[in-house]
């Protein structure tokens, strides 16, 4: 049944993942066009929604923007080399300048509690200080960048201190040396470096890209650094994408978990990304543990390893080889280490606009988790590309499962009339239904 309230079903889904989420410390860069673009204010509701259900946050701020405005107005054109500004005397005047503007302006707006704002009743404490030490870029290709540096230290004992606290910890992308110099960071290498000393559960920038896409324009998932290599080698270290997705790749070759490469122009990108199954980004993680992809006819051999003890049990109809090279093409499987965990399978029949889920399975180790799901998800997306209304199921053990992920039950007149007159009176398998409109 319909509800009337569609976010409902939507909180519903994401109770695993708040609960996942509790307690974990994540990394976030918000880049300097979220804030001059206006995004600002709904990214902070975000934030402090992640608080309140008890995130760990560490919030980096870039600055590019404003600080190219104020560069602007004061008629002071920056010389850059790969990438960066040769930060002199009257550019760090600048550059200290908004970055205590932008940080006085969050802390302002994370006060907020009016009863008519979004953030009432919500007590967020933000620190900043100089919790990342400094040194300078020095002299690169006979070029002096001045006050230009990078991440010498992070001051982790003390970050971890405050997030202890209940604190949201704030960092602008500025450093400071041991002789009392201010130094003018990345963005994003303050982010990776401070998730890195952290051990931080996740990293997420938040620039202008939804994340990375092949050269067919299709959004990457997954990636591991030495897939994204690719990425890094054809874009330009001017453009802000090589600078997250080199972040994003040194994170996770020292110890983050997971990256998330997600656009700040997508109002749900961070939300949409944390809570839900499928996500909206790129992650960059350092393995690819499990893989979910197409089956392959060398996966034959382990898909008949992973069936037996099913269909021993009844719980399958048993499948041979043969059967399963020649429909090889309708499954999917999840990878682990070079084994295969799950499958499923997609049978169309196009003349009914309808396609069968068959074979879900997933080896006894590794249920419980989210697998079942994620292969019936791969399935409803190839659903849907090729055009398909509805899926439909026949199961004999697990009925409920099929319930709870949006099957109803259907009768034997409901199927396709192939799969009808084929069908196996002696197993009495429930007809399962779900339209995927």
């Amino acid at each position: 049944m319909d509800t009337r309230f569609p976010f409902v079903d939507w909180f519903r889904n994401s109770s695993p993942y708040i609960n996942a989420h509790r307690g974990r410390t994540f990394v976030i860069l918000i880049e300097g066009e979220a804030v001059s673009e206006g995004r600002g204010e709904q990214l902070i509701q975000d934030l402090a929604l992640l608080h309140t259900l008890g995130v760990r946050l560490v919030v980096v701020l870039g600055i590019r923007p404003q600080v190219n405005d104020a560069l602007e107005a004061a008629s002071i054109t920056p010389r850059r080399h790969h990438g960066r500004w040769v930060a002199d005397e009257s550019i760090m005047v600048q550059v200290e300048r908004v970055a205590a503007e932008q940080r006085l302006w969050l802390e302002s707006r994370l006060s907020l509690g009016l009863p008519n704002s979004p953030l009432h009743g919500v007590e967020m404490t933000a620190v900043s200080g100089n919790l990342v030490m400094a040194k300078p870029l020095g002299v690169r290709d006979g070029v002096d960048f001045a006050r230009s540096g990078e991440v010498r230290r992070v001051r982790d004992t003390a970050i971890t201190a405050l997030l202890e606290q209940g604190a949201l910890v704030l960092l602008p992308p500025l450093g400071y040396s041991s002789t009392g110099e201010v130094f003018d960071l990345d963005a994003a290498e303050v982010a990776q470096k401070v998730a890195t000393a952290l051990a931080a559960d996740k990293l997420i920038l938040l620039g202008e890209a939804s994340g990375v896409f092949d050269a067919d324009g299709q959004l990457q998932r997954q990636l591991t650094p030495d897939e994204a290599s690719a990425w890094l080698a054809d874009t330009s270290p001017d453009h802000e994408a090589f600078r997250h997705l080199r972040a994003a790749c040194a994170a996770a070759r020292h110890g983050v978990m997971r990256t998330h490469l997600l656009s700040w122009r997508d109002h749900d990108a961070l939300l949409g990304e944390l809570f839900t199954r499928d996500g909206v980004g790129t992650m960059i993680s350092r393995h690819r543990y499990e893989q979910l992809r197409a089956a392959q006819i060398a996966d034959v051999g382990g898909l008949l390893e992973l069936l037996e003890p099913l269909e021993r049990h009844g719980m399958l109809v048993p499948r041979s080889r043969e059967r399963l090279e020649y429909e090889i093409d309708d499954y999917v499987v999840i990878e682990r280490d070079g084994m295969v965990i799950g499958c499923a399978a997609l049978h169309t029949f196009p003349e009914a606009s309808m396609g069968e889920l068959a074979c879900v399975a997933v080896h006894g180790d590794y249920r419980g988790g989210a697998r079942g799901d994620l292969l019936l998800g791969e399935v409803e997306r190839r659903a849907r590309r090729l055009g398909l209304n509805s899926l439909f199921a026949l199961t004999t053990h697990t009925a409920h499962w099929f319930f709870e992920h949006g099957f109803g039950a259907a009768e034997l007149a409901d199927l396709p009339p192939l799969k009808r007159d084929t069908y196996n009176h002696a197993r009495q398998s429930k007809v399962l239904v779900k339209p995927l409109a």
